[in-house]
C-alpha cells in the first residue's frame, strides 16, 4: 500500500468516525449531559462526589448517544423526506441501517450497564425508561397523534432526575419539581420548533398541532397555557428550599419573559414570532438552571 492509499483509506476511516459520531446527535447529548449535571449538583452535600459525577456523565452520554441513534434508524425514511434532516448519515447514505442499529444498540447497552454498575441501579433504571418511552412510544406516535408532543416531553424531561438519583439513590419530591419544569418548558419550545418548519413536518407526516391545525388556535393556547404553568411551578425550588430569594427573583423574570413571548406568537402567527420563542426557550432554559445551581441552599 503506498502513501497515497493509505491517506485515503486514513481519511475514510476518520469520515466514517465522524458519521458514526453524528448519528448519536452530540449537542443534543451535551444538553442532555448540562441538565443531568444540575441535578447531580442539587442533589448533591456539600462536597459532590466527583468520581460518581464523573460515571454518571460517561454512563449518561453512551445511553443517550446509543438512544438517539437508534432514534435515527427508526426514523431514517421520514428523515430522507425532510430537508432539514436529508444530510443525515442513514438518509445520506454515509451509513447503512444495519450499521447503525448495531451501533445503537451495542453503546445505548454499555451505557446502561455502566450506570448500573458504577453508579447505582436506579441511576440506570430512569435512563433505561428514558430509552423505552423515546423509542417504543415517542417515535412511533409522531406519525399518529400530536399526542407525541406530549409523551415525547417525558423522556426529555428526565435526565436532571438522572442526576439527583444518581447522587442521592432516591426519588425525592425536588427530583419532581425538576421533571416538571423540564416538561413543561419543553411544550412551548416543540411547537415554536413545529411552527417553524411545519412544512417539512407535514411532508414527513409528523402529526405536530401546526401539522394538523395550521390556524395555530391549539398550538397558542398551549404554548401559553405549559409557559404559565412554567413560571408557576419553576418558582417551588425556593419554596422547597432548594434555592435561594435570588433564584426566584430571575425565575419570575425570565418566566414572565417566556409567556410575553407566547402572547405575541398568538397574536400574531409569524414565523419571526415563532423563531423569536425559539430564541426565547433556548435562553430560558439554561439561565434557569444555571441561577438555581448558583444560588442553591445546601441540602
Amino acid at each position: 500500500m503506498n502513501s497515497n492509499t493509505a491517506t485515503l483509506s486514513g481519511a475514510s476511516a476518520l469520515r466514517r468516525l465522524g458519521d458514526f459520531f453524528e448519528l448519536a446527535k452530540p449537542r443534543v447529548v451535551l444538553m442532555v449531559l448540562i441538565t443531568t449535571f444540575v441535578g447531580f449538583y442539587l442533589g448533591s452535600e456539600r462536597v459532590p462526589q466527583y468520581l460518581i459525577l464523573v460515571q454518571t456523565l460517561i454512563g449518561t452520554a453512551l445511553a443517550a448517544g446509543g438512544t438517539l441513534a437508534l432514534n435515527q434508524y427508526m426514523e431514517r425514511d421520514t428523515d430522507a423526506v425532510m430537508q432539514r434532516t436529508q444530510r443525515r448519515p442513514l438518509p445520506d447514505g454515509r451509513l447503512q441501517p444495519r450499521e447503525a442499529m448495531w451501533f445503537g444498540l451495542a453503546v445505548c447497552l454499555l451505557g446502561l450497564g455502566y450506570l448500573a454498575l458504577t453508579v447505582n441501579l436506579l441511576s440506570a433504571a430512569v435512563t433505561g425508561f428514558i430509552t423505552i418511552s423515546y423509542l417504543l412510544f415517542y417515535t412511533p406516535l409522531k406519525r399518529r397523534s400530536s399526542l407525541c408532543m406530549l409523551v415525547g416531553a417525558v423522556p426529555g424531561a428526565l435526565p436532571p432526575v438522572i442526576g439527583w438519583v444518581a447522587t442521592r439513590n432516591s426519588l425525592d419530591i425536588d427530583a419532581w419539581v425538576l421533571f416538571a419544569i423540564m416538561f413543561l418548558w419543553q411544550v412551548p419550545h416543540t411547537l415554536a420548533i413545529a411552527r417553524l418548519y411545519r412544512e417539512d413536518y407535514a411532508k414527513a407526516g409528523i402529526m405536530f398541532l401546526p401539522v394538523i391545525e395550521p390556524e395555530g388556535g391549539s398550538t397558542h393556547r398551549q404554548i401559553i397555557s405549559h409557559s404559565a404553568a412554567l413560571l408557576a411551578v419553576s418558582l417551588l425550588p425556593t419554596l422547597l428550599g432548594l434555592a435561594g430569594a435570588i433564584y426566584f427573583a430571575i425565575a419570575f423574570v425570565l418566566g414572565v419573559g417566556f409567556i410575553a413571548s407566547g402572547i405575541a406568537l398568538a397574536l400574531n402567527s409569524t414565523l419571526a414570532n415563532a423563531r423569536r420563542l425559539l430564541f426565547v426557550s433556548l435562553v430560558y432554559l439554561p439561565v434557569l438552571l444555571l441561577v438555581m445551581a448558583l444560588d442553591r441552599v445546601p441540602l
